[in-house]
């Protein structure tokens, strides 16, 4: 895999070329100015969305809080204690 560098004007000027690259898996490095940099990664669906794995820990989580099945702590101490004994 190759790293690709370039400078934010080329990157403007072949988009589409850039963004098939790092679609085929390559590192592209944009340049901007002498001090920043950033990497043009792709973004899963699933970085966009919650997975119905974690759709379905929210839910039961919910459903656990509305039946009072919930520990309560109200002073430091507490808190230490029931972290303890996680």
């Amino acid at each position: 895999m190759a790293i690709i560098q370039t400078t934010s004007r080329h990157f403007r000027d072949k988009q589409k070329d850039f963004f098939d690259l790092a679609d085929k898996g390559e590192k592209v490095i944009i340049r901007r100015g002498k001090k920043q940099a950033y990497l043009l990664t792709p973004v899963d669906k699933e970085d966009l969305y919650f997975t119905p794995a974690m759709l379905d820990k929210i839910n039961k989580s919910i459903k656990q809080a509305k039946e009072g099945k919930v520990t309560t702590v109200e002073t430091k101490e507490e808190l230490n204690r029931f972290l303890d004994n996680l």
